[in-house]
């Protein structure tokens, strides 16, 4: 029952589904065989079905929790697109920028960040990480509710590589609001099909803004030499940091998915968000394996 596997995925998050997302992010093959497996989870009470949702028996409040996530983030996502105009229009070597975690999703609620998944030129990946910090250090004052940046990849290494529901969710989830270097990263990162066969991406970029000149003269004059140490030195700093900071409280192998960083990747996530996701997915299949007979393949991070 193909269904419901995005009815237990977002159940982790409390968010219930309508009826066409619950076929946009599954693998079922039409409506009318939807219909059908809708109709039988029902009438077994696998699933739950309030107003206009389906979940997984969650409490009625996560409907008006959702409806009201919805309505907030109609206003948040006016504040993240000029959040985003201004970052690529003001931070140097930002290729593309776009909108990702719960905003990206149309839920926005008093404990949500704004997220951005940034693409920079290469080589210049830390650069931009250590002037993001800066900035929201010393111009927010630490502040990340609509400047939370913690993933970044360079333009010359499109492809993520950890595949699996989670990453998939999140690409096809994706605002692209400025660059048009997203067109190659969707192309790329096609395999989300994989997982999400129904599930069409938003491609639609907005009017890229022209560069602050002081920021164009700053990318043009950047020697390569100079550049390459500059880059070096901000990777070092950076992850010295998070390995102080982080390494203690969990395995190597969780650290290196939290923190993944290289010359061309840059993933700051110290609740190691997806492998608690993928982590609570696999127990809700277990759960369902015992209370229903059902069995779906495990997730991988």
């Amino acid at each position: 029952m193909k269904i419901l596997q995005p009815l237990l995925y977002f159940s982790i998050f409390n968010h219930p589904l309508k009826k066409e997302e619950v076929f946009s992010f599954s693998s079922i093959k039409d409506l009318k065989q939807l219909d059908e497996d809708l109709n039988v989870a029902l009438n077994k009470n696998i699933i739950c079905k309030t107003k206009d949702y389906y979940h997984y028996h969650q409490h009625e409040n996560t409907i008006q929790k959702r409806e009201e996530g919805n309505i907030k983030a109609e206003l948040a996502l006016k504040k993240a697109k000029k959040r985003a105009k201004f970052i690529y229009k003001y931070f140097p070597f930002v290729e593309g920028v776009a909108i990702s975690g719960s905003l990206s999703k149309g839920y926005f609620d008093s404990k949500s960040d704004a997220d951005f998944f940034i693409i920079t030129s290469p080589n210049k990946l830390w650069t931009c990480k250590m002037i993001f910090i800066l900035f929201k250090k010393f111009f927010l004052l630490n502040s990340k509710k609509f400047f939370c940046i913690n993933y970044l990849i360079s333009s010359d290494n499109l492809e993520i590589p950890e595949k699996n529901r989670f990453t998939a969710t999140e690409i096809s989830t994706l605002l692209p609001i400025h660059g048009q270097v997203f067109n190659d990263f969707f192309n790329q990162n096609n395999w989300y099909k994989n997982y999400l066969p129904n599930k069409s991406i938003n491609r639609e970029i907005e009017e890229t803004p022209t560069k602050n000149k002081i920021i164009t003269i700053i990318e043009k004059s950047n020697i390569s030499f100079f550049g390459n140490w500059i880059e070096n030195i901000c990777f070092r700093i950076i992850f010295f940091v998070w390995k102080i900071k982080y390494s203690h409280k969990m395995s190597d192998e969780d650290f290196a998915i939290a923190f993944k960083s290289s010359k061309k990747v840059s993933k700051h996530h110290p609740s190691n968000f997806q492998k608690k996701v993928i982590d609570s997915l696999n127990n809700k299949y277990k759960e369902v394996k015992e209370k229903y007979l059902m069995e779906f393949p495990e997730e991988h991070v």
